[in-house]
């Protein structure tokens, strides 16, 4: 696979990544989840190209990181480029709406420091390549949740520190603590809010990029005809853009992704993620999977190389119908 870096001055990665959360977390049905073909899927894609892998704490929670930590162990750890977050926390794992988790904010100091030490220990690691705090806590000024991570990265504990879903003055208030060297925030064919002013940002600070969700949460490749299509207890049910009217609107940029993938040769997923990698220099999106065909289908992205047509019409296609929440 092609590589990157992350930013200007981060670590070497490919081109795309590993979003590690549904092996897990949210998605399904807890009966649907193998950890042996998890642990496969994460040495596949290191295998592949794919070294940055992402999780967080909050993910299960810490299920995930336990997860990634054994997948890391018996030599596998120095191959990737390890991921993880703080900052949110499971303050009632049924108490959110339909039984779902409700997830709170915890930017204070004395948490983030506890917290990666909890964290290295389920991951099984002395350091992190990327801290990241996953959601700015209005509660707690951002520069003392910054510091607290900076101490990190001075205590050997991590080795760079990103932000995640925040605004470019937010960015430049961290920026003045401790560097940024990564964002992470949804961006695909379907969300572009990012495109406004927060990517323009990261590409002339050097900063490196991380989308999530780069194929829609799977319905950008053509997953899902209808809502009866989401397994019962699936968290996209809850989401505006996957109700039966949205969805069935949606469709037509689904239509629109498969005929220029058929046009290119290559699949819907692979022209979602490479019109996701030619927005910046520093792109690196991290699309999620547990399943081995999806993981190989994904990872091919990082080798197409879409034409100025291609990505002419990808960014002319209309915008979704309903809000990602």
């Amino acid at each position: 696979m092609r590589t990157t870096t992350l930013g200007s001055k981060g670590p070497e990665t490919g081109v795309i990544g590993l979003g590690c959360m549904g092996m897990t977390f949210l998605y399904d049905m807890k009966a649907a989840r193998d950890e042996k073909t998890s642990i496969s899927v994460i040495h596949q894609a290191l295998d592949l190209g794919v070294t940055l892998l992402d999780t967080a704490d909050v993910y299960g929670p810490y299920t995930n990181e336990e997860l990634v930590g054994r997948a890391l162990a018996g030599g596998h750890r120095e191959r990737a480029v390890l991921a993880t977050k703080v900052g949110l926390v499971v303050s009632d794992p049924t108490g959110g709406p339909d039984d779902s988790p409700l997830i709170v904010n915890d930017g204070r100091p004395e948490h983030v420091r506890r917290s990666i030490d909890e964290s290295l220990r389920r991951l099984g690691t002395d350091h992190v390549d990327l801290y990241q705090l996953h959601r700015v806590d209005p509660q707690v000024p951002l520069e003392e949740t910054w510091g607290a991570m900076a101490e990190a990265v001075a205590a050997g504990k991590a080795r760079y520190l990103g932000l995640s879903e925040v605004t470019v003055e937010q960015i430049k208030r961290a920026q003045a603590v401790h560097p940024v060297t990564s964002v992470q925030s949804e961006f695909s064919l379907w969300t572009r809010d990012v495109q406004d002013e927060v990517l323009p940002y990261c590409e002339e600070q050097g900063i490196g990029f991380l989308p999530f969700s780069p194929l829609g949460r799977g319905f950008l490749v053509g997953r899902f005809s209808s809502f009866d299509d989401l397994p019962e207890d699936d968290r996209r049910r809850r989401l505006p853009r996957f109700q039966q009217d949205a969805l069935r609107a949606n469709l037509a940029i689904v239509g629109r992704v498969r005929e220029i993938a058929e046009r290119a040769g290559v699949t819907p997923a692979q022209v979602a993620l490479a019109w996701v990698v030619a927005q910046g220099r520093y792109v690196v999106p991290i699309p999620g999977t547990k399943t081995p065909k999806y993981l190989v289908d994904n990872t091919g992205a990082g080798d197409v190389e879409l034409s100025a047509a291609d990505l002419a019409d990808l960014d002319a296609l209309p915008a979704p119908t309903g809000s990602r929440y």
